[in-house]
């Protein structure tokens, strides 16, 4: 089946038992057991539940992967599979990732002892540099958080596989839908659902797919264990948004288009970043393997940080708030919201300035958009 008709149909379109077109939400903690000698399919609904189970097989057969899990938040996932490793390893992450990946490595896995390095993941050739004898794994984003960068995914995964590392990268800016790095090599692709897959903003959720069975196996014990698993009524939720999620992304990716092209005619805009716009690095690698440029903006105003600050309060349209992947356009501030947790000094190194800002394209129409976005750019008065 064509990937369309997948988001409709993968994993289990139907409840198995009664036939319902939507599996239902199996709210309950515990299932009667016929033979307790016998270990059934459900038990408990921290180690299986179908409603979990349901979404769990639709997300491996969207990433091509054997194996999918789905967690309280993306941070839960991201944090489950970091268990994947043990105090003394070693791992190399991409310098321009999202805020909280960056918190929990450089605080709760700090304590843990898990070392890592952060280098600049669009150069091959450094992320190579850093590997060292306890090097077990590479994580990157691409397009990543906030500065949309672009990493070659079969270039990182061929490198890993090279050195018997895993390789790890969260896939929640561009989806299945538009980028599977599963089928380039990647181990482990992770999502935070919350956005663009279940998409109305009204749920909280993390994906992880696995490559092969025996490391699917590893993390299902690590989520059984750790407990952080989605509870039935969101991962409903989250099926639901995921049989939309083609035509939604679709719309968003052609609309951020048209947004990122007219902000390129502002001369309140000092710097554009996304990922097809003509002059944006990495672009011919970013379209190898991906379809289209997503649906995040991120730009830089000339004005600095108040500038930025002027414009949330300044827009009408749009939702001034944390997170992306909305049906709604969501304006962010990264230096106070996604990546407040990362030093000053730190996000001025990786060229997270204080006048940019980062747009999540929803549904509305682009000249509204536009139309928003010139007002609150034009000067006071």
């Amino acid at each position: 089946m064509k990937l369309a008709t997948r988001l409709l149909h993968a994993g289990r379109d139907r409840d198995p038992y009664t036939g319902a077109s939507s599996v239902p939400i199996y709210q309950c903690s515990t299932f009667a057991q016929k033979d307790v000698e016998q270990r059934q399919a459900y038990d408990y609904s921290r180690s299986d539940n179908p409603t979990r189970e349901a979404l769990e097989l639709a997300i491996a057969d969207l990433e091509s992967g054997a194996v999918g899990l789905a967690f309280a938040s993306g941070m839960a996932a991201t944090s489950t599979v970091l268990l994947l490793f043990k105090p003394g390893d070693h791992i190399i992450a991409g310098e321009d990732i999202y805020g909280g990946t960056y918190r929990v490595l450089t605080t709760v896995f700090k304590q843990w002892q898990l070392d890592v390095t952060f280098v600049d993941a669009t150069d091959i050739e450094k992320i190579r540099a850093a590997i060292r004898p306890a090097t077990r794994a590479i994580f990157v984003e691409t397009p990543s958080n906030p500065l949309l960068k672009i990493t070659d995914l079969a270039a990182v995964a061929r490198l890993a596989h090279e050195l018997n590392l895993l390789a790890i990268t969260d896939n929640t800016f561009m989806t299945p839908v538009a980028q599977r790095p599963l089928e380039l090599g990647f181990d482990i692709v992770v999502h935070s659902a919350t956005k663009f897959i279940s998409g109305h903003s009204d749920v909280v959720a993390g994906l992880a797919v696995a490559r092969d069975a025996a490391l699917g196996k590893r993390l299902k014990s690590l989520q059984n264990n750790f407990g952080a698993i989605l509870g039935p009524q969101d991962s409903w939720l989250t099926l639901r948004g995921l049989k939309t999620l083609g035509v939604r992304f679709a719309a968003q990716q052609q609309t951020a288009e048209r947004v990122a092209s007219w902000l390129q005619t502002c001369a309140e805009v000092k710097q554009i970043f996304y990922p097809t716009l003509p002059a944006h690095p990495g672009r011919e690698i970013h379209l190898r393997q991906a379809s289209g440029g997503g649906a995040v903006i991120s730009f830089e105003l000339a004005g600095g940080g108040a500038a930025a600050k002027a414009l949330l309060k300044r827009v009408e349209l749009m939702l001034p708030a944390v997170s992306l992947g909305g049906v709604e356009s969501i304006l962010s501030y990264p230096p106070m919201m996604s990546h407040a947790a990362m030093p000053p000094a730190e996000r001025h190194a990786r060229g997270i300035n204080d006048g940019l800002v980062r747009l999540s394209v929803g549904l509305e129409d682009g000249d509204d958009l536009t139309a928003d976005l010139a007002q609150a750019l034009a000067p006071a008065g």
